[in-house]
This record gives structure tokens, sequence and C-alpha cells, in this order.
């Protein structure tokens, strides 16, 4: 939503977004970036892997550069790599599992309708391993969450904090 000004209104805040130069933002509620050089990608140094000078082209470095730098920093990158290569291939075998289900019920009554024990036949069986499915994939996204990408998520975050924290106290 735009409000007085094209300031957007974001969603927690107690009130309108700076207005900023630039090309309207591509994501409805998100705010564009002033021009001008990018941050020098990160290089070294902290636990996030970039230094604490970052090249702004001889402007301030606002919150908005200190994310960029994060998001450019390898720390992130690994972070999103780790997180790519579990919820990619989960979501393809939860997303085929589901389809054959689907398309087995649709193609093959005769197959979904076969007893098994008593009035429980075969499709009430795929039908709660679905279920199941859910639960175990929730279980195995939270195992994986914690042992792979959390610590490195919270460095990334306190480091974050910190950046922005240096930023406010030197405007």
């Amino acid at each position: 939503m735009a409000g007085a000004g094209g300031a957007a209104r974001h969603a927690g805040t107690a009130g309108p977004a700076p207005a900023v130069q630039g090309p309207a933002p591509a994501v409805p509620g998100a705010t564009s970036v002033v021009p001008g050089p990018a941050p020098a990608v990160p290089g070294g140094g902290g636990a996030g892997g970039w230094s604490e000078a970052s090249d702004t082209g001889g402007r301030r470095a606002g919150a908005a550069d200190v994310y960029l730098e994060v998001q450019r920093s390898p720390a992130f990158q690994e972070v999103r790599r780790r997180y790519r290569r579990f919820v990619g291939p989960a979501a393809l075998v939860f997303l085929g599992w589901y389809l054959a289900y689907v398309v087995i019920a649709t193609a093959a009554p005769g197959l979904m309708a076969r007893p098994v024990v008593g009035a429980v036949n075969v499709a009430m069986i795929a039908g709660l391993g679905q279920f199941l499915t859910t639960f175990v994939l929730t279980w195995a996204y939270t195992r994986h969450a914690r042992v792979h990408r959390d610590r490195a998520a919270l460095e990334l975050r306190w480091d974050t904090q910190e950046m922005t924290r240096e930023t406010r106290r030197d405007r």
C-alpha cells in the first residue's frame, strides 16, 4: 500500500517507511534502495565472513547496505544452500507421493478398494500414510534445521544486528 509521498507502510512498524529514490519495487510492500555503487562483496573478518568496512561509494552505509552485504556473504549463501539442498528434494518426494496417491485413486479404484483388514482398505491406509508422511517430513525438516542451519543462521542474525546498530550510531 502506498501512502502519502509514495512511502510504503510496513507491517509491524509505527509509521511509514522513508521515501527512497529509484524504480518501484518489484515486490509489493518492499522498498527500493537508493541508487549507487553496491557494497563490497564480503571478504573476511567476522564470523559471518565479511569485513568490518564496506565500500559504499563515499556515502553513509544504511540498513539496506548491511542487509545486502549479509546476503552476499559466504555464510548466508551457505545457510541458503543447506536449506535448498533439503527442501527441494523433500518437496519433490512428498509431491510425487501425493500425486501418486491421487492418480492411483482415480485410475485404479479397484486396487484402492481392496480390503486389507476388515473394513480397512488400501485407500484408507494410503490416506493415513499421507498424514504420517507429513508428520515425518515436519520432524525431519526441524531436525535438519536444528543440526545444519540454526547455529549459522543465529550467528548471521547477531552479526547483522550488530552491523545495523553500528550503522545507526554512525548517523
